[in-house]
């Protein structure tokens, strides 16, 4: 019984569902993460250097905006592997700052410790090559709008 029960649990698996768990997890911490910068948006500010010829302010919000797109249509599946390309140059910057400024800069607009980066760096390469699952917006779409029988197959091997 242990030894039939043991190879039911190693064989069998829950990749869809596990997928949309990872994908809700990292969806809402980063989203939270985007909510506590808006709510805190004064005091980050000062301490936050614009790129791209933006002041700090504009930088900030486009910054904002996003990381709230990118981390909803994470959370939704809908084309996910390209709403992750923008939070993982986010986070392999947010990583850069952290460490080259001992904590001192990067305390205020990020408001994490080295490492806390890396776990996100970590997901999205992980859903980037894993996919978003069939539990996903871009499954949906996929399989209901797309009538070519290749692509069925091929749907149904996923």
């Amino acid at each position: 019984m242990w030894k039939k029960l043991f190879f039911y649990c190693v064989g069998y698996t829950y990749s869809n569902l596990s997928r949309l768990f990872l994908r809700l997890f990292t969806g809402v911490m980063f989203l939270e993460l985007c909510i506590r910068q808006m709510l805190h948006f004064e005091e980050i500010v000062p301490a936050f250097h614009g790129f791209m010829g933006l002041s700090p302010e504009a930088s900030m919000s486009v910054l904002m905006v996003i990381e709230l797109l990118c981390a909803t249509f994470i959370i939704l599946g809908l084309l996910m592997r390209l709403a992750i390309l923008p939070p993982l140059v986010i986070m392999c910057v947010a990583e850069s700052v952290i460490l080259s400024s001992q904590g001192n800069v990067a305390n205020p607009f990020f408001n994490f410790q080295p490492g806390y980066p890396v776990m996100f760096i970590g997901i999205f390469i992980y859903l980037l090559l894993a996919g978003p699952g069939k539990i996903s917006l871009d499954y949906i779409i996929s399989a209901h709008l797309i009538d070519d029988n290749a692509d069925d197959e091929v749907l149904e091997k996923a």
